[in-house]
């Protein structure tokens, strides 16, 4: 570039102008685009008939991804047939006094297979023991063949709209009604409830979609830093480790001020001043370098 006639400092504003492009296509993709696809996914999961159960269960794992349900198979034949299988059904029960007391129903079965009837998923199971544990009782019996309903059971997995999912219009509403003092008008949403205890988490989601790709433009002008030295200077090597952990350490300082960027003003000026102050510190000494 130097030799054909383009000045360094030409270059580097060519740098900031596609890393600026690139930010605000971030901005428009993290708060836009990520939030609506990622509600879509989560949607589908949410209103799914799809079956997961054969999927889930893995041979010779115990498996616990439905709640209060641990699974274990032994084994599993070219024909869908399980042998040595093992469940146990956690449940909770009320007593008189309101408390929860733990009980618990434990199946072991030589065999048994998955059946779908209906839109109902069971375990058919042969040749076992069961073992109920309820109000400090312990009671066991043998089986020839029952039939274990799996149709009550659910996925740990969420269903209801994370922040990440939340569209930025009721972000941004909540938070001028909370600049307002006005959060009680907040009209409850089908994927944000607007309250004092979850502000925190809307404000970092915030700035994590319209603030933080701003640290982009930042990371790219460190990288200018290459022209200062030569290739054919004998410490370049070590002027690119260098840079590479500047840079490495500007994304952690990111991520931690965001985090306490909630906590209280300094964290949040903190967080809001580093990459425009740094910014326009590298260019003035880069402008000021390149020009010698």
């Amino acid at each position: 570039f130097w030799t054909n006639g383009v000045k360094k400092i030409q270059f580097i504003n060519v740098v900031i102008f596609y890393s600026l492009l690139v930010t605000i296509f971030q901005v428009f993709l993290g708060s836009f685009i990520s939030p609506y696809s990622q509600n879509e996914a989560r949607s589908f999961i949410r209103t799914s008939n799809v079956d997961f159960f054969p999927s889930l269960i893995k041979e010779g794992k115990f498996i616990d991804t439905v709640s209060n349900l641990t699974i274990f198979i032994e084994s599993k034949d070219q024909f869908g047939n399980y042998k040595n299988i093992f469940l146990k059904d956690l449940f909770e029960k009320k007593t008189n006094n309101e408390q929860t007391q733990d009980s618990f129903q434990i199946i072991y079965a030589k065999s048994g297979r998955l059946i779908n009837s209906d839109n109902n998923r069971y375990f058919e199971l042969y040749n076992g023991e069961m073992i109920n544990k309820e109000n400090k009782k312990i009671t066991n019996l043998t089986f020839d063949k029952i039939n274990f309903n799996l149709s009550k059971y659910t996925s740990k997995s969420t269903t209801y709209p994370k922040i990440q999912e939340v569209p930025s219009e009721d972000i941004i509403k909540c938070l001028y009604l909370d600049y307002k003092n006005e959060i009680d008008k907040f009209e409850s949403s089908n994927f944000l409830q607007c309250r004092i205890e979850s502000m925190n988490a809307i404000k970092q989601e915030f700035l994590k979609r319209f603030y933080k790709p701003l640290y982009l433009p930042l990371l790219s002008l460190i990288s200018c830093l290459l022209i200062l030295k030569s290739k054919e200077n004998d410490d370049f090597d070590k002027f690119k480790i260098f840079l590479f952990l500047i840079i490495f350490f500007v994304i952690v300082i990111s991520e931690l001020s965001l985090r306490f960027s909630t906590s209280g003003q300094i964290g949040l000026y903190f967080f809001l001043i580093l990459p425009l102050l740094t910014f326009i510190t590298i260019y003035l000494s880069l402008k000021a370098k390149v020009k010698l």
